[in-house]
């Protein structure tokens, strides 16, 4: 068997005994009930994915995954790929946004190459990259499959092996990305699992694009999905066709920090795209997952109600990287603490009625 079907054999639901135990806890804390609001639902939901009710997040790990696509020969973004290259090396030397706010949230960033087309082996060197690579960019999906079968299942492949690499010294991960054009593959991915005959609705202005091209990028997209008819009951087959291989490495993180019982929290668009892939070849894996924000792109909305979440912040960014997740990072960290830390009414000698 496969480490992807190793993987998902091994998701284990969320442990709704814990969670009940937590919410009966929650009960007994010194405050009127439930008045920590959404921010209580989020500790109940951080004891079911690990199975603790005082659980930790003070190891932070943000996987940040690259990729190119050759889309981006159609005009769907005005930026060129080259871009990603340049990204990549901002990040890896500390200068980017997702950057400057993992730190704020005291969380590590690793940054993981899969599919960037350029050389970047002098960073791997330095051991600032994590070598993944499938291909250099994936092929234009708007004339043919983006990969093939193999080169999809290697993508959510490498994405587990990063999880099970950092996951005996990490509590929580989250996911971000790095790819010029990458918004293409996320809406033709949301369209086909939301089962819509025009991905318009889905389609965004990613970095800019102007109203006529805006229309060109959702007549791309939906040439692409005609053309490759993609399977949405096959996640693999869905990926293959119109996805991108940071993209697939974003369902591997999901699923093998599930696996082991540890949450991510979702980025935005992009990361979604991944986590919709991740929920549809292990439905459980949702158990493990966290939508940190809700993204300005018009298709974020559709893709959370596939995937059953609220996010926990939504102010309008669209930036990706990772950056929505670092800021959600720090309500998990304020879930935590109020598990661990505040009293409960017997331990203050505090008369529950008063507070009711």
């Amino acid at each position: 068997m496969s480490l992807l079907y190793k993987t998902i054999d091994a998701i284990k639901p969320a442990d709704a005994q814990i969670r009940e135990e937590a919410r009966i806890y929650i009960d007994t804390l010194t405050m009127p009930r439930r008045a920590l609001g959404r921010l209580l639902d989020l500790a109940e939901d951080l004891a079911a994915m690990t199975g603790n009710l005082k659980f930790k997040t003070a190891r932070k790990e943000i996987v940040l995954l690259a990729g190119d696509h050759g889309i981006v020969r159609q005009g769907v973004c005005p930026q060129p790929s080259c871009v990603t290259t340049q990204m990549v090396r901002n990040f890896a030397h500390g200068g980017g946004g997702i950057n400057v706010l993992a730190k704020e949230a005291n969380a590590h960033v690793t940054l993981v190459d899969m599919g960037v087309d350029a050389d970047l082996s002098d960073l791997v060197a330095a051991n600032r990259l994590i070598d993944c690579k499938i291909a250099r960019g994936t092929a234009d999906f708007s004339v043919g499959p983006a990969m093939s079968r193999d080169q999809a299942t290697a993508a959510i492949e490498g994405g587990i092996n990063i999880a099970q690499k950092f996951a005996a010294q990490v509590d929580v991960f989250a996911v971000g990305e790095m790819g010029i054009g990458n918004t293409s593959p996320a809406s033709a991915i949301v369209s086909v699992l939301a089962g819509a005959s025009d991905p318009t609705l889905f389609v965004g202005r990613g970095a800019g694009l102007d109203p006529a091209k805006l229309r060109h990028k959702a007549q791309v997209i939906r040439r692409g999905i005609t053309l490759n008819r993609p399977d949405p009951t096959d996640g693999i087959d869905l990926l293959a066709k119109v996805g991108g291989f940071e993209i697939g490495g974003i369902a591997g993180v999901i699923l093998g920090a599930a696996q082991m019982r540890k949450p991510t929290v979702i980025d935005g668009f992009i990361s979604s795209a991944g986590a919709l892939i991740a929920a549809q070849l292990c439905p459980q894996s949702c158990d493990y997952m966290i939508l940190g924000h809700g993204s300005a792109e018009p298709g974020h909305a559709a893709m959370a109600k596939l995937l059953g979440k609220q996010p926990l912040l939504d102010l309008g960014m669209r930036l990706g990287e990772g950056t929505g997740a670092a800021l959600a990072l720090h309500l998990l960290d304020a879930a935590s603490a109020i598990m661990s830390e505040m009293t409960t009414f017997n331990e203050a000698q505090v008369t529950e009625e008063g507070l009711s």
